[in-house]
C-alpha cells in the first residue's frame, strides 16, 4: 500500500502559516525538555514563553479568578455546593445553581449557538457597555474567539476570489485562516511612527491594488486593541473606518478581545465598533468578536467566546446557525467562562471584594510591566518601541547590523528570526519574529508579551543579549 503524504492532502494547508506556534515555539520545547536533564549544557535554568498571549501557562502563572472557577467548580461537580455551601460566597453557589437549571449537565450539548441564557446574558453585556439594544438571536457563542474568525472567514470567502483586508503587522490567524480557506490577503500597513495608527489612505491604496488585480473586497479585518502592537483606535478613526465600508461595502470584522486590557484607560478609552456603526446609524455588516482567553480572565484553555451580529439578515444569520451546527455546540467549561465574563459580581454582591482586589492586582501588574519594558527595551542602541496603550504585548523595531542580515541570508532566514533564535538560545526567552505578523521591507521587530513576573530579570536578560548581539555582528 503506497503511504499517506502531503502530497495526497488539501494544498492550501500546505500554505498555512502560524508563527506564534512555530519554529520558535517548537525549539522552546526541546529546550524545555533538555533542561530536565541531569546533565544538559544550557545557558539558563527555564524557558520563557514570550511568545503566546497564555497568562496562565506554566513560568507565567498569572493567578485564576476565584468568582470563575467556584462556578465551574460547582459546574463540573454538582454535589459539591453542599460541602462549601457555609464556606464559599452565596453569590457563587446562586450563580451555579442558575446555570444548572438551565443547563443541566454540562455533559451533554448545548444549543449550537450556545446555551440561550447565556446569549441572553451577552447581549445585556452589550447594551450596558454600549447603550444601544442587543438581541440574543444575533450572539454566537464559539470555542474561542479563533473559531468564530475562522468560521465566518470560511462563509465570506470565495476561493482564489475573495479578498479580505488585514492589518499589517496582524495576528497571524488572519493569514493561516486566508490560506486555508484559499482567500486572499489585501495588507494595509499601520503607521509605527503614529504609534501603530490606521490609516485610511493605506486601506485605499489596498482596494486599488485589489481592484487592478481582479480580486473582489469583501472584508475589513480590524484588531483593537491591536495585536501584537497594542494600539487603541480613537472614535474618530472608527468612524471614518465605517464610513469607508459603507462606501466600498465592505463586511467590518472587529477583533474586539482585549478590550479590557487598558493600560491608560484616562487618554486610551475603548469604544466599540458596534457603538460606532449605531452612533453613525450605519447599515454596514459588522461581525464583532470577544473572548475569555484575555482580558484580566486568561483562561485561554477552556476556549471561550462569542461574536455578536450587527446589520445582517435572517437569512445569512440562519446560513451561519447551518455551519454552526457542523460542529454540534461551542464547550460548555468556555460558555460557562463565557457567562462570568459578562456577569461578573457586582459591588454588593459577596464575592465582589475578592473579585475586585484580583483584577485590579492583574491590570497594575500588566500596567506597570507594559510600561517598564517599553522604557527599557526604548534605551537600547538600536531598538525602538511604542508604548502600548492596551493589549499584553510589545512589538520592538529592531535596526541590525548588515552582518546580522547577511548571516540571516546565508542561513535562508528572515535576520529577525536569526535574532529571535539566539536570544532563545541565550536566554531561553522565547518571542515571536516580525516576520510572522508581516512588516514593510527591509524592516525587523519581533513581538514579546507583558505577561513574565521577574520583570527586571527578565528585562535585563534582553538587554544583555541585545548588546552581545549588536557586538557579536559589529553593531557596537
Amino acid at each position: 500500500m503506497r503511504p499517506l503524504t502531503p502530497a495526497d492532502l488539501n494544498p492550501a494547508i500546505l500554505k498555512v502559516q502560524y508563527a506564534v506556534r512555530g519554529e520558535l515555539a517548537i525549539k522552546a520545547e526541546e529546550l524545555r525538555e533538555k533542561l530536565q536533564g541531569e546533565k544538559h549544557d544550557l545557558p539558563f535554568k527555564k524557558v520563557i514563553s514570550s511568545n503566546i498571549g497564555n497568562p496562565q501557562q506554566k513560568g507565567l502563572d498569572q493567578p485564576f479568578l476565584t468568582f470563575t472557577r467556584q462556578v465551574a467548580a460547582l459546574m463540573e461537580y454538582p454535589p459539591l455546593a453542599e460541602i462549601v455551601k457555609d464556606k464559599w460566597p452565596q453569590d457563587v453557589l446562586d450563580r451555579a445553581k442558575e446555570l444548572q437549571e438551565e443547563i443541566g449537565s454540562i455533559g451533554a450539548y448545548s444549543h449550537s449557538k450556545g446555551v440561550p441564557l447565556i446569549r441572553k446574558h451577552v447581549a445585556k453585556f452589550i447594551e450596558e457597555r454600549d447603550g444601544y439594544p442587543s438581541d440574543p438571536e444575533d450572539i454566537f457563542l464559539t470555542a474561542g474567539a479563533s473559531a468564530g474568525v475562522s468560521l465566518l472567514l470560511n462563509v465570506l470567502i470565495t476561493p482564489n476570489v475573495t479578498g479580505i483586508l488585514i492589518p499589517i503587522p496582524q495576528y497571524p490567524l488572519y493569514t493561516a485562516t486566508l490560506a486555508q480557506f484559499s482567500g486572499v490577503a489585501l495588507p494595509y500597513h499601520l503607521s509605527e511612527p503614529n504609534g501603530w495608527s490606521t490609516s485610511l489612505d493605506e486601506i485605499r491604496a489596498a482596494l486599488a491594488k485589489a481592484e487592478k488585480e481582479g480580486v473582489k473586497p469583501r472584508a475589513l479585518v480590524v484588531i483593537n486593541p491591536g495585536n501584537p502592537t497594542g494600539a487603541i483606535l480613537d472614535k474618530s478613526t472608527m468612524q471614518d473606518l465605517v464610513r469607508l465600508c459603507e462606501e466600498h461595502s465592505l463586511v467590518l470584522l472587529a477583533d474586539e478581545v482585549y478590550q479590557a486590557n487598558l493600560h491608560r484607560p484616562d487618554t486610551h478609552p475603548f469604544h466599540s465598533f458596534k457603538q460606532v456603526v449605531r452612533e453613525l446609524n450605519s447599515p454596514i455588516p459588522l461581525f464583532s468578536f470577544h473572548s475569555i482567553s484575555k482580558g484580566v480572565k486568561g483562561e485561554c484553555g477552556r476556549r471561550g467566546g462569542y461574536f455578536e451580529c450587527t446589520n445582517i439578515s435572517e437569512e445569512v444569520r440562519a446560513l451561519l446557525y447551518k455551519m454552526a451546527s457542523v460542529s454540534l455546540c461551542p464547550p460548555l467549561s468556555g460558555q460557562i467562562g463565557v457567562d462570568c465574563l459578562v456577569r461578573p459580581p457586582r459591588p454588593n454582591d459577596p464575592s465582589y471584594p475578592l473579585w475586585k482586589r484580583e483584577t485590579d492586582t492583574i491590570h497594575e501588574a500588566l500596567r506597570h510591566r507594559t510600561q517598564l519594558m517599553a522604557q527599557r527595551l526604548n534605551s537600547l542602541p538600536g531598538v525602538s518601541c511604542v508604548d502600548s496603550p492596551g493589549a499584553l504585548y510589545l512589538y520592538p523595531k529592531l535596526e541590525l547590523p548588515d552582518k546580522a542580515v547577511e548571516e540571516a541570508q546565508r542561513l535562508g532566514r528572515s535576520p529577525d528570526t536569526l535574532y529571535a533564535l539566539q536570544l532563545l538560545e541565550e536566554t531561553g526567552i522565547c518571542v515571536v519574529p516580525g516576520s510572522g505578523f508581516g512588516q514593510k521591507d527591509g524592516e525587523h521587530h519581533y513581538r514579546l508579551t507583558c505577561l513574565c513576573p521577574g520583570v527586571e530579570e527578565y528585562v535585563s536578560a534582553l538587554e544583555n543579549f541585545h548588546l552581545k548581539f549588536l557586538k557579536k555582528y559589529g553593531g557596537l
